[in-house]
């Protein structure tokens, strides 16, 4: 008969969350991070993404389950104290792979940083910037001028992705949305929908006078020269969540929010 899994604790630095972590633990037994199966995360989206590129940097991934004390709560359960265990129990499982940026600065460094929303790309000053875009090694748009331009994943495309007027991907669909953001030419290009297989690479013509950023969710490369887009299929992550409330009837429901 296999053991419960150990679980450990972690909250964002909200009067909030904080309060819900005292609650839990004197209700609850877990165990510190680096010994445990699953991690419970209390706070918001942002705190979600937090606690997951933790994850990833560390190279120990586990399942984690959110309960939402933040503003949006996207990837987030609902915040109760009672049945815990029960939820735990009776939680769907989503794998979701994330994107993975390869940037090349114009000083010549080179980074490579995970991204499980979106990577994004903009510009630094009052000046558009300037891309070539390439899908697959191909040269799709020469010369895209714009603020901006982003990959998103399906977990993240309704979030900044959607903002952009980008496309809402089902989870599971197997697709990345590239979506530019205030695009001036070509004036009606609107994105495309992509296989999450696509290498995707931009290009920034002229990055001196132009220069642009690039972000995976919430990290930022500045002054960049190139940055490669892929799916990083070597490090799936896990996210548990209540069977009423899953993530995917929530990337659904979206499409139907006037």
């Amino acid at each position: 008969m296999s053991s419960e899994p150990r679980r450990a604790l972690v909250a964002s630095p909200t009067q909030a969350a904080r309060a819900a972590e005292e609650r839990l633990r004197a209700a609850y037994d877990f165990v510190p991070v680096e010994q445990a199966d699953m991690i419970i995360a209390l706070g918001g989206d942002g705190f979600m993404l937090q606690t997951l590129h933790s994850m990833l940097e560390g190279r120990r991934i586990v399942p984690i389950f959110g309960m939402n004390l933040g503003t949006v709560g996207f990837l987030m359960n609902e915040w109760r104290l009672e049945r815990l265990d029960q939820r735990l129990d009776k939680a769907k499982s989503f794998k979701v792979n994330p994107l993975r940026m390869t940037v090349d600065t114009v000083d010549g460094e080179r980074f490579s940083i995970p991204a499980i929303n979106e990577v994004s790309l903009l510009r630094e000053t009052r000046q558009t910037a300037k891309l070539e875009v390439q899908v697959n090694g191909r040269t799709v748009l020469p010369e895209l001028v714009c603020d901006g331009v982003l990959v998103a994943t399906p977990a993240g495309s309704t979030a900044y992705n959607l903002s952009a007027h980008g496309p809402i991907l089902p989870l599971g669909s197997a697709l990345v949305a590239l979506t530019p953001i205030s695009p001036f030419r070509p004036r009606r290009w609107r994105g495309a929908i992509l296989p999450e297989n696509t290498v995707i690479r931009f290009i920034v013509l002229d990055p001196v006078k132009r220069p642009v950023s690039a972000v995976a969710d919430q990290r930022e490369v500045r002054d960049i020269a190139q940055v490669e887009i892929g799916i990083d299929r070597a490090t799936p992550l896990t996210l548990l969540f209540d069977p009423e409330h899953t993530l995917d009837d929530r990337i659904a429901a979206e499409q139907f929010i006037a």
